[in-house]
């Protein structure tokens, strides 16, 4: 009870207004079901940057400067910033790709599958369990030791790098310069008016960065450790958003016809796991990454310019989903990813030496002395 009245408290209350503005967002211009989806705008920063071509999802999202500024002011107030890096970035660049391809598949990273279950998506259900299961893979390898590697202090120049680049998009997207692209119809072409979006967006990455709030994470503690402490950020955000949908009358049941969703349940649950998976070994869901570079951590930034590569692979190469069904490529696209994001935790945890000794003793111990003397 004592944990309950502090910060636990503060976590579930934080959750349920980040739910109920997600909801809201929707009211006030963003796309439906879709009020604060970080795989989302992502792709919409991309394509406004001219990185991908699909005219309907491209718009410089005021959300993700917002959180990552207001990460950054957080950290900056309680004296947490810190300039690190050095763990991994390139391999933390290609999952983050592979991230994003998955979310991309499934059309909305781990905050909009709880936000289409809010808005009565049941496609959300297959998201969550395949969140869940990849999530529960990654424990495995945690368990056996899995590391990208230690990080160490870098210049605050590295630290801040990233915050910088979501100055200067936070200035485009005030300028508007002719080079931005901008959806004139689809997703890209609805948006909430700007002052709410950078404000909303400010707010979520101050909570965010005070609370450790993590999508996956949540998921990853309660099955792992037993630790309700983020997952109640999850289950209260779901409740705020469940609830406010219904007051402004934004939850319609079922699987077909939902906004910007597909019902291809196998591909749905298998494109999740990936992203699963791959937030696990990455620490954390595409919200913490852009925490974590408001922070100062450059390996988290290097995973945001990965999620932005797979926004742009996802597009340019056939691999993203659209309402009609699952991407040309989108199979091979989340299998391979499937199969380099298991092998990242299979050869950089104990798992891999454990191996090579099973194997060493197959090919090994026959030609071996099994003791000295022998």
């Amino acid at each position: 009870m004592k944990r309950l009245t502090g910060k636990s408290l503060l976590m579930i209350l934080s959750g349920l207004l980040i739910g109920v503005l997600a909801a809201f967002m929707v009211k006030w211009g963003n796309p439906a079901n879709m009020g604060l989806c970080i795989a989302c705008f992502l792709r919409d920063v991309t394509g406004a940057l001219g990185l991908h071509r699909a005219e309907v999802v491209q718009y410089l999202r005021p959300e993700i400067m917002g959180i990552v500024l207001g990460a950054l002011a957080a950290a900056f107030a309680f004296r947490e910033f810190r300039s690190r890096g050095g763990s991994s970035p390139v391999l933390r660049f290609v999952l983050g790709a592979f991230v994003m391809i998955g979310a991309l598949v499934f059309l909305g990273c781990p905050i909009r599958a709880l936000l289409r279950l809010a808005g009565g998506d049941l496609n959300g259900v297959t998201a969550l369990a395949g969140i869940i299961a990849g999530a529960a893979v990654g424990i495995v390898f945690l368990k056996k030791g899995f590391n990208l590697g230690r990080a160490g202090k870098v210049s605050h120049v590295s630290g801040l790098t990233m915050p910088l680049i979501m100055v200067g998009l936070l200035i485009l997207a005030i300028i508007g310069p002719a080079f931005i692209f901008s959806s004139t119809t689809g997703p890209g072409s609805m948006y909430a008016p700007f002052g709410i979006a950078i404000g909303v967006g400010l707010l979520v990455g101050v909570l965010a960065q005070r609370l450790r709030m993590c999508f996956v994470g949540g998921w990853r503690d309660l099955i792992m450790v037993r630790d309700t402490y983020l997952f109640g950020g999850i289950a209260a955000f779901f409740v705020g958003a469940l609830i406010a949908n219904f007051a402004l009358g934004n939850t319609h049941w079922g699987f077909a016809g939902q906004p910007v969703a597909h019902s291809n349940h196998l591909w749905n649950f298998m494109s999740m796991g990936l992203v699963g998976l791959g937030a696990t070994l990455l620490g954390g869901c595409p919200l913490r990454q852009l925490v974590l570079a408001g922070e100062g951590d450059a390996d988290a930034a290097a995973t945001i310019l990965g999620l932005i590569a797979g926004a742009a692979i996802a597009h340019n190469f056939l691999v993203s989903s659209s309402p009609q069904g699952i991407g040309q490529n989108s199979v091979v696209a989340v299998t391979i990813g499937l199969v380099f994001t298991a092998g990242i935790g299979f050869f950089m945890s104990d798992m891999a030496a454990g191996a090579r000794r099973y194997l060493w003793r197959l090919t090994g111990a026959a030609r071996l002395p099994s003791r000295v003397g022998d």
